[in-house]
């Protein structure tokens, strides 16, 4: 979705599927304005519906608002239902509409709205990378934690807001810096101002942007993806060595991985899995026949490097575990004699509640198996999982801080019982 003000009038289009699917030249020549705010993310609290797609759009006594959002908020529950107690109708299941109301109500008795984002921020607990659009501003916040990236650029005399650099390099923006965490930033008639919302939270930058998430052309808090995700592959070809005759990596998240494990470990990197182009990523896909019917389409191997050869593929992570045993499969048809993975990232042992899409444990392979049993489930001579310790020695380099729990189930922001996706769906069906 896009929401753009033309001088205090806030139009918005969105609709789901991919961005080309949803605007052509004739929508976009549509909306004329001189601030805009966008969405492509899927939905990970609510489900993925129209309704739920952003950004959102409030109207209110004091004017317009418009909003996105990226994360997720652990006292979600708790604040709808205390709005809805006072009188509050939701038209969404997804907490990003709880921010806007809580934005819009805290304004009715603030003297602006800046002053109503900062009250508001006091109310939210977890992950929130946030822009916002009024009738004469435009407004970024990013959780005191850090959880999810958001970085300022230049492009002219405008500035531009995005979860990753990458984008501003594709429009010809220059980066400025990262949105710090617990801050809020303003821009109005073409300046920038800054606030701190003087929220503090013990930080945890997502380590599964490094992992997985984010392009590797992106640069998060000052740390290059595609550095981060080589030293991954080095740490993991210490930690697990075999004998083996060539390094692939799964596309493409893995690649990188790969890279860094062929070179410490002195086995040739090679391609061994081709990806098709026109299929998007299996692991956002809402339901698991999707995912595993998708993964033979998406992914084919090179029996010319493969065939006759042992084999180590890279991946940057195992989830649910069924994709991975297909690809095994793959690679075992096209002629690999033996086949040894390597996984950049440890076990996912814990769900995450800060925006990405495995909120219960039961769907985590690793939750319920041990690593051998995990090796037999998917089919491969041996399984080594990156250490935890290779992550916490990779943040003190970086001096940044990660958020672990996925791995650890230590989050740096306690979670409350009543959290999950789809949890007020559950609610309304009761």
């Amino acid at each position: 979705g896009i929401a753009v003000n033309d001088r205090g009038n806030i139009t918005l289009h969105k609709s789901l599927g991919l961005v080309n699917e949803v605007f052509g030249d004739r929508i976009l020549k549509a909306m004329p304005g001189q601030a805009a705010i966008g969405h492509v993310r899927y939905s990970t609290t609510g489900g993925n519906n129209l309704v739920n797609a952003q950004p959102i759009s409030i109207s209110h006594i004091k004017g317009n608002l418009a909003l996105a959002h990226n994360g997720n908020l652990v006292n979600a529950p708790l604040l709808r239902e205390e709005i809805e107690l006072s009188g509050g109708v939701f038209h969404t299941t997804n907490d990003s509409e709880i921010i806007a109301y809580l934005i819009v109500r805290e304004r009715l008795s603030a003297g602006s709205i800046e002053q109503a984002v900062l009250s508001t921020m006091k109310r939210l607990q977890g992950a929130y990378s946030i822009v916002i659009l009024s009738p004469r501003k435009l407004i970024a916040v990013r959780d005191p934690s850090g959880f999810r990236p958001l970085c300022i650029g230049r492009l002219g005399s405008s500035y531009v807001f995005s979860s990753e650099t990458c984008a501003l390099d594709s429009i010809g923006a220059n980066f400025v810096r990262d949105v710090r965490p617990g801050e809020m930033c303003v821009v109005e008639d073409g300046e920038l101002r800054s606030y701190d919302s003087g929220v503090t939270a013990q930080r945890g930058l997502c380590v599964f942007e490094f992992v997985y998430f984010a392009r590797p052309d992106s640069v998060i808090d000052g740390v290059p993806v595609e550095t981060a995700r080589q030293e991954m592959g080095r740490h993991l070809a210490l930690s697990h060595p075999v004998e083996a005759d060539i390094v692939i990596g799964v596309p493409d998240s893995g690649l990188s991985a790969a890279l860094g494990y062929s070179r410490e470990s002195g086995i040739p990197y090679g391609v061994g899995l081709i990806k098709n182009r026109y299929i998007g990523r299996t692991f956002i896909q809402p339901t698991q026949g999707q995912r595993e019917k998708s993964v033979r389409i998406k992914l084919n191997a090179l029996s010319a490097a493969v065939a006759g050869k042992r084999v180590i593929m890279v991946d940057d992570s195992i989830v649910r575990g069924t994709t991975c045993a297909r690809i095994v499969s793959i690679l075992r048809e096209a002629g690999a004699t033996e086949v040894h993975m390597r996984v950049s990232s440890p076990p996912y042992l814990h769900p995450c509640y800060f925006g990405t899409d495995v909120a219960t444990a039961d769907v985590l392979i690793a939750h319920n198996n041990t690593v051998e049993n995990i090796r037999r489930i998917i089919g491969v001579d041996s399984l080594g999982y990156l250490p935890v310790e290779a992550l916490q020695q990779m943040s003190a380099d970086y001096k940044t801080d990660f958020c672990l729990g996925c791995f650890t189930g230590d989050y740096p922001v306690r979670v409350p019982e009543q959290t999950g996706k789809n949890r007020f769906e559950r609610r309304i069906g009761q």
